[in-house]
C-alpha cells in the first residue's frame, strides 16, 4: 500500500530525517517535500567505460573500471609543515590508460588501492594526449554492505540508491541532471533529494484537483506528473512543463483562498446603511463647488450600492495624486452617518490625519459642528485624535467617539488602543494602505458592536499593478480613479545630472526664486534628516560610496545661499507634533516660501500654490515614492515643475530610472515598472509580504496572464461548487497566512 499527499513523513523516511524537515523547513507532511521543488539542476556526468573514453577537453565525464596502478608520491614541502602526498592511480592500460590525480591524499592511498573497481567523475584533461582527471569525485564500487566510501556527491547518490533499492545501482549514476534544493548545513540537498526519492518510490497516483477541460484549454500537464517531473525529469522540456502546471497550482490555491476570505461566514454582518435623499450625504453633493468627474461618480454608485446591503464591504479605492480619492470615501462616510452608524478614517501619520480631518471639516463647513454654535440641524462632529495630543485634548475626543456625538473620527494608530471605544462603529477608510497590517485595520473594525463587520474602503495613492491587486489585496474588490479633475495644471519633470551639467543645477534654484517671486511656492526634498539619519536606500550608496543629501544640511545651506533672502521652513519626523502642525499651517497660509523637507509629505499635503518640487539625490527614492512625492505639486491653477536631482550619470541604472520617471505622469506604468525592477518582495514590504511564504513558483512580475487566469476559474467555480475539494487542497499553504486569516 502506496502514500498520499496528506500522510506524515515519518512514515515514509523515517524520524530522524522527517525531524530534520519539520525543523529546518517546516516540512511535516508528503505534500509539503514535494512542493519543496528545486531551485535550480546540475547537469550530470556522461558514462562511459575506459575503451571509449575519447572525451572532449572540458567535458564532464563519469568512468567506472578497475584501478590497474596506485602510486603516491611526496607533494614538495613547505617549511614548518608535515609533508602531504599526491596520489596517481590509472585505469585501463596501454593507450587506453586513463589516469587520475589526488592531491593531499594521506588517507586515500589505502582505499584507491590496485584491483578496487571505482567510479571516477570529472573534467577532462590530456596530457602528451593522454586522458587525465584532476581530483575528481569518486566512489568505491566493491565496498562491502552499506559502506558506501567515496566523495560527497557520489557517495549520496549511492546511498540514496541503496536505501531506496537495497543495492547501489550504476543506473542511479547515470542522470543527464540532478535537482538542487533550497537547503542548509543541517539538511543538504543531497538529504532532501534522497527524502524525494523515497516518497516518490511509494507514492500513490495523486488525485486530480483541476477539470479535464481546464489542463487541456491552457495545455498543463496533469498532477501527478508534474510533482514526479519536477524533483525527477532529466529533459528541461518536462521539468518546464512541470513548472508551468505547478505554478498554476499556487495561483489557483490563492485564488480560491481568496474567494473564501471574500465569501466567508462573516458575509451578513454587515452594517445596512441604504443611501437617503434627505441626510448629510445628499446635502454635502448638492454644495459641492465642483463637477465630480464620471469615474468618481460611477465609484460612487458602487459604494452607494454595497453600503446598502447587509454584506460588509470590502473595497480597495485607488487612484493617482489628485483624482479625488477624499471627497468620494467622505460622500461614503456620510452615508453610514446618514444610518447611524460611526466612520473610522485610519492614516499612517499625525501630519496626513490632521489634514484630513481639516480638509473635511472645510468641505463639510457647518454639517461638520455638530453640538456647536452655527452647526446645521442634522450636522455631525468631526474628531481628530493622534498620539502627540495633549492627555486633556485625547480625553475629550475618546469623549466624543464613545459617546457617538462624532460620526467621522480621523487618527493614526491613536486610534487602535484599547482605550478608545466607539459607539456604533459601521464603517474603516484606511487611507495608504501599504502603510498598514491587516491586523492593524482589523483591530479597528473590531471595536464594531458584537455581530457587526464595518464596511471597509481601503485607499491608496501608491498606483498597484494588477497582479498586486489581485493577490496581495485580492480579498478586496477593486475600483480604479485614473481620471484627474477638471482645472488640474500637468506637472513637467526633468532630470538633473549634476556632476555632468552642474550649472543645471545652479538654473534649479534660480527658477525656484522666480516662483516665489511671481507668487508661488516650493519643497526642497532629501532622503535623509541629517547625518545621525539612516540612509533611506542604502543601496544607492553603492554608486562610489557617497551619502546623500540631508534636510538639516540643505536647510542651512540654501537659507545661507542660493536661495538666501526668501522664507525656508524645515520639516521632518523627529519634530515634535505642535511643531510639525506649526511649519505646515505657515506654509499652507504662504508664510513660508520653500519648505525644505524629507518624505514626511508624501502623501497628503495639499497647498496648491505649490508650483515647484526639487527632489535631491533623488536616486536615493524609489519609483512610487518618487511619484508620490511629485504629487504634492501640480494642485492649483498654475503649470508645475519637478526636478529629480542626482549625482549618477545618464546611462547609469539609476539614471535611467528616473529617466523613467521624469517621462511619464502615469503612475500606474510606473508601478508595473517598480515591480519589474525590485521584484515584489521590495515592492511589497514586510507588512505585505507574509503571503509570499506559501509561493515557490509564481511572481507577480512574471505571471499576470495565470493569475488572471486562475482568478477568473476561482469565481467561476465558487459560483458553481464551493466545496470544490480540489481546489480546498491547493488553497490549504494559503489558509495559515496572516493576510488572509483576519475577518
Amino acid at each position: 500500500m502506496g502514500v498520499t499527499l496528506r500522510d506524515r513523513l515519518d512514515y515514509v523516511v523515517g524520524s530522524d530525517a522527517a525531524g530534520k524537515l519539520a525543523e529546518y523547513f517546516g516540512i511535516r507532511t508528503v505534500d509539503d517535500l514535494l512542493r519543496h521543488y528545486p531551485r535550480s539542476y546540475v547537469e550530470g556526468a556522461t558514462k562511459r567505460g575506459v575503451d571509449d573514453a575519447q572525451a572532449i577537453e572540458g567535458e564532464h565525464i563519469t568512468l567506472v573500471d578497475t584501478i590497474g596502478t596506485a602510486v603516491a608520491r611526496p607533494m614538495r614541502r613547505q617549511p614548518g609543515r608535515r609533508p602531504n602526498e599526491y596520489l596517481v592511480i590509472t585505469l585501463g592500460s596501454g593507450a587506453k590508460k586513463v589516469s587520475a590525480t589526488f592531491f593531499n591524499a594521506r588517507g586515500l592511498k589505502y582505499k584507491l588501492t590496485p584491483g578496487t573497481r571505482v567510479m571516477l567523475s570529472g573534467e577532462v584533461g590530456y596530457f602528451k594526449q593522454k586522458l587525465q582527471l584532476t581530483h575528481p569525485d569518486f566512489l568505491i564500487l566493491d565496498a562491502p554492505g552499506t559502506d558506501n566510501f567515496g566523495s560527497d556527491s557520489l557517495r549520496n547518490i549511492a546511498d540514496a540508491s541503496q536505501r531506496i533499492s537495497g543495492e547501489v545501482l550504476q543506473s542511479e549514476f547515470e542522470r543527464a541532471c540532478y535537482p538542487i534544493y533550497p537547503a542548509s548545513t543541517k539538511v543538504q540537498s543531497w538529504d532532501i533529494f534522497n527524502c524525494v526519492r523515497q516518497v516518490l518510490e511509494v507514492l500513490d497516483p495523486v488525485p486530480e484537483p483541476l477539470p479535464a477541460g481546464l489542463l487541456a484549454e491552457r495545455g498543463l500537464i496533469g498532477e501527478d506528473e508534474a510533482l514526479r517531473a519536477i524533483h525527477l525529469a532529466e529533459s528541461a522540456a518536462q521539468r518546464e512543463q512541470a513548472r508551468e502546471r505547478l505554478t498554476f497550482d499556487e495561483a489557483a490555491g490563492l485564488q480560491w483562498a481568496l474567494a473564501v476570505r471574500r465569501n466567508g461566514e462573516l458575509s451578513e454582518s454587515g452594517p445596512p446603511a441604504p443611501a437617503r435623499t434627505d441626510g448629510l450625504a445628499a446635502e454635502m453633493l448638492g454644495q459641492l463647488p465642483f463637477e465630480l468627474t464620471a469615474g468618481q461618480h460611477e465609484v460612487l454608485g458602487v459604494l452607494e450600492s454595497e453600503l446598502a446591503a447587509s454584506r460588509p464591504m470590502n473595497r480597495l479605492l485607488q487612484g493617482e495624486v489628485g483624482s479625488g480619492k477624499t471627497i468620494v470615501a467622505l460622500l461614503a462616510m456620510l452615508q453610514l452617518v446618514d444610518a447611524g452608524y460611526q466612520c473610522a478614517l485610519l492614516a499612517p501619520t499625525e501630519v496626513l490625519a490632521a489634514q484630513h480631518a481639516r480638509s473635511i471639516r472645510d468641505m463639510l463647513g457647518p454639517l461638520a459642528l455638530g453640538g456647536q454654535l452655527g452647526g446645521a440641524d442634522n450636522a455631525t462632529a468631526v474628531a481628530l485624535l493622534t498620539g502627540s495630543m495633549s492627555a486633556a485634548a485625547k480625553k475629550q475626543a475618546r469623549t466624543e467617539i464613545a459617546g457617538g456625538r462624532a460620526g467621522i473620527v480621523v487618527g493614526t494608530h491613536a486610534l487602535l488602543v484599547d482605550a478608545v471605544e466607539f459607539d456604533n462603529l459601521g464603517m474603516v477608510v484606511v487611507d495608504e494602505q501599504h502603510r498598514f497590517g491587516v491586523d492593524q485595520r482589523d483591530r479597528l473594525r473590531a471595536k464594531a458592536p458584537d455581530g457587526i463587520t464595518p464596511h471597509l474602503l481601503v485607499m491608496t495613492a501608491t498606483p498597484i499593478p494588477r497582479t498586486v491587486a489581485l493577490t496581495v489585496y485580492g480579498d478586496l474588490e477593486t475600483s480604479t480613479l485614473r481620471e484627474l479633475p477638471r482645472g488640474r495644471q500637468p506637472i513637467a519633470s526633468s532630470v538633473i545630472f549634476a556632476k555632468e551639467k552642474p550649472t543645471w543645477l545652479d538654473r534649479a534654484w534660480v527658477r525656484i526664486r522666480e516662483e516665489v517671486t511671481a507668487g508661488r511656492q516650493a519643497y526642497v526634498v532629501a532622503p535623509r534628516i541629517d547625518e545621525t539619519d539612516e540612509p533611506s536606500k542604502p543601496g544607492a550608496a553603492d554608486e562610489g560610496g557617497r551619502t546623500s543629501a540631508t534636510a538639516v544640511g540643505l536647510f542651512d545651506q540654501l537659507r545661507a545661499g542660493p536661495l538666501s533672502g526668501l522664507r525656508l521652513g524645515l520639516m521632518h519626523g523627529r519634530l515634535a507634533g505642535d511643531e510639525k502642525d506649526a511649519v505646515m499651517a505657515a506654509f499652507r497660509s504662504g508664510g513660508v516660501d520653500v519648505l525644505v523637507c524629507t518624505t514626511v509629505i508624501e502623501v497628503g499635503v495639499d497647498v496648491p500654490n505649490a508650483t515647484v518640487m526639487l527632489i535631491a539625490d533623488a536616486d536615493w527614492f524609489g519609483i512610487s515614492q518618487l511619484h508620490q512625492l511629485r504629487g504634492r505639486i501640480g494642485r492649483g491653477e498654475h503649470a508645475s515643475l519637478c526636478l529629480l536631482v542626482t549625482s549618477s550619470g545618464p546611462g547609469s541604472k539609476a539614471g535611467q530610472r528616473l529617466k523613467a520617471v521624469a517621462g511619464t505622469l502615469d503612475g500606474f506604468a510606473l508601478a508595473d515598472l517598480d515591480l519589474r525592477e525590485r521584484g515584489e518582495g521590495d515592492v511589497l514590504g514586510r507588512n505585505q509580504s507574509g503571503w509570499r511564504g506559501g509561493l515557490k513558483l509564481l511572481s507577480l512580475a512574471d505571471h499576470g496572464e495565470v493569475i488572471e487566469a486562475a482568478r477568473a476559474f476561482c469565481v467561476k467555480t465558487w459560483d458553481g461548487d464551493r466545496a470544490d475539494a480540489g481546489l480546498a487542497l491547493l488553497a490549504e499553504p494559503f489558509t495559515d497566512i496572516d493576510y488572509l486569516d483576519k475577518s
